[in-house]
């Protein structure tokens, strides 16, 4: 019972039985032998086993159906549909009621940004990992805090003495009382009332956002220093008292009119960040100094001509040094998690900043710390094997380790100035998916240009072309080299590892291969060794890379050398000769017979996927040049064992190219699952939206635009989102009808609040109104006012209160010659700094005013002047 687990936690009792990896040292610090990983699973097997909590895999870095985050910033983000009541109760998620998890977390953007700050001291992060558990409406604040207590002091073993606790003290304004259930709690469990801690709304009062779930929260701290009183350091930004978890308890929901109600059912959502955990229990100041980083910063100085990292900050950090291996460990960390989860780098969103932490890293670890081409990418393999415990970073991602090598190619060659050659810049783009935006922002910093008209001459060529990777124009053996390779006895190349995969786990999982150089061909001859930026085919004795065959595509991939494996040698094309597998490259270094590579297999299908036609060329279908019926087929290779093994397909988007042919975009097995998934889950919104504005009608002309505000927000997730492309239509037809709907309820809202008196015996009338509504209203408020007093002159201004800009309307009758409508209204909006325009009958404009009584004098008495009374 929890009272039982409560009399096993007094602060002044025994500290249980430690394990003995948490033995303490002399000093009572946690020893250092204390693991990261041995952390992160203890956390997890302490609430799954003891507790009986479930245990959730971590959701990915992009966010599931919600427009509102470019990243998942939370450990609670993908548990928002059952805090908010939307999920489908047929779900899996509907039966949730005790969870723990780890979740990956991306602060770089949006409200949470640490971007700038990483680097510049000892424990900002872009990436960070998330510890927490959850309840559902099962326990609640009693169970939580002596589950916290118990795994800190007992389970880890930190010293009682070292902990501090901050609780919600209440709000008179708010109308909310302190939380005393949660002090007696801690009271009970053996806190000091003198480390016992109330603050406000700010540090202990959490919210989802301006309205939904929210509640107080209690947060345990720790002090660095200990044997002594720091009560007055907690919650003031000392680097040595930090917060450590915190512990929140939704109890009430933040309604639309900012009241708070009692949630039916109250729910525990814990978050505890494992870099600073670790530090506490490794006894570290810093995160960086954790078994967390100090592999990856070893690596960094293996790589680099820096000197070692010596952990120093602000003034004693000379020439940044230290502070460039910090932001270099993070930014891998974070680029490799978010290339593994699908998010790349690109021009918009989290593309675009992950696109900023590409470019600030390879800054630093060129710049600064002078490593060589490679460097960035010799470095992902360090942390595939810090975080291995996420299933979707395996540790030989081609896809990510190629994508930080590209960067890398770019700078090196900005560094001494060269020209981009366009066939390279090319390449990168068109064979490994690199955007060729990226490549010129960078080289226009050092003013530094492809070669513009060479690079529109191969997009064009290629536009025309078959779209498919490879070489524009292969480089194939010739009769008299092969006859050479027979003559010098070269045997063929084995090739049987290409069908040795094997399915572990729902992931296809390719063989190992390593392979010696028995020959090179710089597409004229064999040669015994081609130089950095080379074309040519390379031919290893053995290989398990699919050649092109049977209407089949190659396989992609690289391999490195031996004695330089921080160097990438991409292959672009796989072509069999001879019996002889040519791999055909542009080498990044040197390279000569007799050299031992290893082989790395890309496994994400090439993007375009070939299409095959049977007796009808594919560019004359594409150019819509033929009348003719044929067969069009897709191609990707043989990389499925069984069709079972993909499980689902599912189209998610198609577009039609030109007259009579459309693009189709399908994903299958897990991505499938994500994409019905996420499909349900904006359902789930659109129905919840829809019976709020077919409900009772808006009260006020901001609640009906926060309605309008919302389809929009969710017909952009609908729009962007990978979802079933048949529920994309019925949701997007579904969305533009409650758009019409919330902009007439607007419109109505708008002329109903705009209500200027009626112009009654008077020639000339001007009035204002202090509303948020739109030119539109005003014009046709003007009309009606005219229509009512046709023989009066009538000005509308409309007052914005929160901007003070000031809209403008006026209109005169035809056989007004004194005054004309444009006159007036130019003459008004420049007195108010604005301008305006229209004909001798009618016109409108802007100008901003914090006196709308003066502005409204001025324009009376500028038409009195005018029609002369």
């Amino acid at each position: 019972t929890p009272n039982h687990i409560r009399r096993l936690r007094p602060l002044s009792g025994p500290l249980g039985r430690l394990s003995a990896r948490s033995a303490r040292s002399s000093s009572g610090f946690p020893a250092p032998e204390m693991p990261a990983a041995w952390v992160r699973s203890n956390f997890l097997d302490y609430f799954q086993e003891k507790h009986g909590h479930r245990l959730v895999p971590s959701s990915p870095v992009r966010p599931r159906g919600d427009p509102s985050l470019l990243f998942v910033n939370a450990g609670m983000n993908q548990f928002k549909p059952v805090f908010l009541g939307t999920a489908d109760p047929r779900s899996e998620m509907a039966s949730y009621r005790r969870v723990v998890n780890s979740q990956k977390c991306v602060r770089a953007g949006g409200k949470h940004n640490d971007l700038e700050d990483v680097g510049r001291d000892l424990y900002h992060h872009t990436f960070f990992e998330m510890l927490g558990n959850w309840s559902f409406g099962d326990y609640f604040k009693e169970e939580a805090c002596c589950m916290a207590w118990s795994l800190l002091t007992e389970h880890y073993g930190i010293p009682a003495d070292r902990l501090y606790v901050s609780y919600f003290g209440g709000d008179a304004a708010a109308g909310l009382p302190p939380d005393d259930e949660t002090r007696h709690i801690w009271l009970e469990i053996g806190v000091p009332p003198g480390r016992l801690l109330a603050f406000g709304l700010k540090e202990n009062f959490w919210e989802m956002g301006d309205s939904g779930p929210c509640g107080p929260c209690t947060e345990i701290h720790y002090d660095h220093v200990g044997g002594r009183d720091a009560a007055s350091l907690v919650n003031a930004d000392s680097p040595d008292v930090v917060e450590i978890w915190n512990l929140v308890f939704m109890q009430y929901n933040r309604e639309g009119d900012q009241s708070l109600r009692l949630l039916p059912r109250s729910s525990v959502d814990t978050g505890m960040g494992l870099e600073r955990l670790v530090s506490v229990l490794q006894g570290k100041r810093s995160n960086y100094d954790t078994d967390l980083f100090t592999p990856l910063l070893h690596a960094i100085h293996q790589v680099s001509k820096a000197g070692p990292y010596g952990g120093r900050t602000g003034a004693a950090d000379r020439d940044n040094v230290d502070m460039a291996y910090r932001v270099v460990a993070d930014h891998v960390r974070t680029l490799s998690v978010c290339i593994a989860d699908g998010v790349h780098p690109g021009m918009s969103g989290a593309e675009l900043v992950l696109r900023r932490i590409l470019r600030r890293a390879v800054r630093f670890c060129v710049e600064v710390l002078q490593a060589p081409q490679g460097a960035l990418a010799s470095l992902v393999p360090t942390v595939t094997h810090i975080l291995g415990v996420y299933r979707d970073i395996p540790t030989d991602t081609m896809r990510k380790i190629t994508l930080i090598t590209l960067i890398i190619w770019v700078c090196v060659c900005v560094c001494v100035c060269v020209c981009i050659p366009a066939a390279v810049a090319w390449s990168l783009h068109r064979d490994l998916g690199f955007p060729l935006d990226l490549v010129d922002l960078m080289l226009e910093e050092r003013g530094v240009q492809v070669d513009r008209p060479e690079l529109d001459r191969l997009i064009a060529q290629n536009q025309k072309s078959d779209p498919q990777p490879g070489f524009q124009s292969a480089l194939t053996l010739d009769v008299l080299s092969l006859a050479e390779l027979q003559r010098l006895g070269v045997p063929h190349t084995d090739d049987s590892l290409k069908y040795q995969y094997r399915l572990e786990q729902g992931r296809y999982v390719f063989p190992a291969c390593s392979a010696t150089v028995v020959a090179l061909y710089d597409g004229q001859a064999l040669v015994s060794e081609v130089s950095e930026g080379q074309r040519c085919d390379v031919i290893l004795d053995q290989t398990c890379f699919y050649s092109e065959q049977g209407g089949q595509s190659h396989d992609l991939g690289y391999f490195t050398r031996d004695a330089l494996q921080d160097v990438l040698f991409p292959v672009e094309a796989v072509v069999l000769a001879g019996g002889y597998v040519l791999h055909q490259v542009t080498a990044t270094d040197s390279l000569k017979t007799g050299d031992q590579v290893h082989l790395h297999l890309d496994q994400v299908y090439p993007d375009p996927v070939r299409v095959v036609s049977v007796a009808v060329a594919v560019s004359d279908l594409l150019d819509d040049q033929t009348n003719r019926q044929t067969s069009v087929e897709l191609c990707c290779g043989t990389h499925v064992l069984q069709t079972g093994d993909i499980e689902d397909l599912l189209i998610v988007s198609e577009r039609q190219m030109v007259k009579g042919i459309s693009r189709i975009l399908a994903v299958t097995g897990r991505d499938a699952a994500l994409a019905r998934e996420q499909g349900q889950v904006l359902a789930q919104d659109v129905d919840s939206l829809t019976a709020r504005i077919s409900g009772s009608a808006p009260s006020s002309l901001d609640s009906a635009q926060r309605l309008a505000k919302e389809v929009g927000v969710l017909s952009d997730a609908v729009d962007n989102t990978a979802i079933p492309q048949w529920q994309r239509r019925e949701l997007q037809s579904r969305l533009r009808s409650l758009q019409r709907t919330s902009n007439t309820a607007v419109r109505k809202l708008e002329t109903r609040e705009v209500s200027p008196p009626t112009p009654e015996g008077s020639e000339t009338s001007t009035c204002t109104v202090s509303l948020c509504v739109s030119c539109q209203v005003v014009m046709k408020t003007v009309n009606q006012l005219s229509a009512a007093a046709p023989h009066s002159l009538v000005m509308l201004l409309a007052h914005q209160r929160h901007s003070g800009k000031v809209l403008c309307a006026c209109q005169v009758p035809k056989d007004s010659l004194s005054l004309s409508a444009s006159d007036w209204a130019v003459a008004v909006c420049r007195h108010l700094g604005g301008s305006a325009g229209g004909s001798a009958l009618v016109a409108k404009g802007t100008g901003s005013s914090s006196d709308i009584t003066e502005a409204l004098r001025w324009a009376e008495e500028f038409a009195r002047q005018k029609t002369r009374r």
